[in-house]
């Protein structure tokens, strides 16, 4: 078993917990509590933007569907006139120098994955930097009303003036442990010091949070960008599925839903794919996360799709969310 695979048995799937694991649990603990008390305390060296920032974030290790989310608020917020940017760590990138403002057009080994995806689909100023202080700096000179950090929770050096989080709905908490004995970057309790919990899964609003749902799309090709309806493929249909995300089972039970039949292909999150990794050679068709895509254009196949999906969130969150706006920008909410 991989150290992955090792992980998710202990954090989701019941696993007793290693003992050499706990006391590093503990000083993880130690090390997130002084790291906080310092930021509340003023006590961190953090930069206020001179426009309203928030912070889209999560709990856990691993995916939660910020992406999408991130995509949902940037085009919900540019709907109603404002100026929007995201700032992103760019995970993996290799830009020439820092900060970067993305470009549509740059590769995802030179951008990241995730940030070339925002600019590609959102088109607003993306910036990224493992500083989001010092992007938030340089997205200002673009002169945006609004910032979105693409996760950053618990980058405390970035003053932020509303806080968001993802919670898978199907996974939870696993254990409710922190780093490394469990998922947690931060203990539960800190979900009382957000604005606004977001369940990814979960319809309905609760006392957990506000709902949200992913729902496809349409299928869209890698070969030329042609868009394809979601029955091009009739139920029962094999596919090749492949998802290098947090939590890749979550895209294939999405596949199952659509009445699909998916090969299963996890890859780590954030994978540098080369060709001969999705060499299947067996004519079935191809079908991978809009993440996945941005990285295997240049290879692709004629049959090669990737599922868009929506982020929904629930009537309550978007009533909540207006009010946000309104309270940040300063414009009356029937405006916004």
């Amino acid at each position: 078993m991989s150290l992955s695979g090792l992980l998710n048995a202990i954090w989701y799937e019941g696993r007793p917990i290693p003992s050499l694991l706990l006391p590093l649990e503990r000083l993880y603990r130690v090390v997130v509590k002084r790291k906080r008390q310092a930021f509340l305390a003023g006590h961190t060296l953090s930069y206020r933007a001179r426009v309203p920032v928030i912070v889209v974030g999560n709990l856990t290790v691993g995916g939660t569907g910020k992406t999408p989310v991130i995509l949902w608020l940037a085009n919900h917020c540019s709907q109603r006139g404002l100026r929007v940017g995201v700032v992103s760590r760019g995970y993996g990138a290799k830009p020439p120098s820092l900060p970067w403002l993305v470009r549509p057009d740059q590769s995802a080994n030179e951008v990241g994955d995730e940030p070339l995806l925002i600019a590609q689909r959102a088109r607003v100023p993306v910036v990224i930097d493992p500083d989001r202080a010092r992007a938030v700096r340089r997205l200002e000179q673009e002169g945006v009303d609004l910032i979105l950090s693409d996760d950053g929770l618990q980058h405390y050096r970035l003053a932020r003036d509303l806080e968001l989080v993802l919670v898978d709905a199907a996974r939870g908490f696993g254990n409710r442990h922190c780093l490394p004995a469990g998922p947690l970057r931060e203990p539960l309790q800190r979900l009382e010091q957000v604005d606004a919990v977001l369940c990814n899964g979960q319809a309905e609003d609760s006392a957990e949070g506000f709902g949200l749902t992913l729902a496809p799309a349409g299928l869209v090709s890698l070969a030329d960008d042609s868009d394809g309806s979601l029955e091009r493929f009739p139920a029962g249909q094999p596919v090749h599925a492949v998802a290098g995300i947090g939590n890749p089972e979550r895209f294939f039970g999405t596949l199952e839903a659509l009445d699909w039949r998916p090969i299963r292909h996890p890859f780590a999150d954030h994978e540098a794919y080369h060709p001969e990794q999705l060499r299947f050679d067996d004519g079935l068709p191809v079908v991978m996360t809009e993440k996945d895509a941005v990285k295997c254009r240049s290879f692709a196949g004629p049959d090669w799709w990737y599922l868009k999906v929506d982020a929904v969130p629930s009537a309550g969150f978007v009533a909540w969310f207006d009010e946000q706006l309104a309270r940040l920008t300063g414009q009356p909410s029937w405006r916004l």
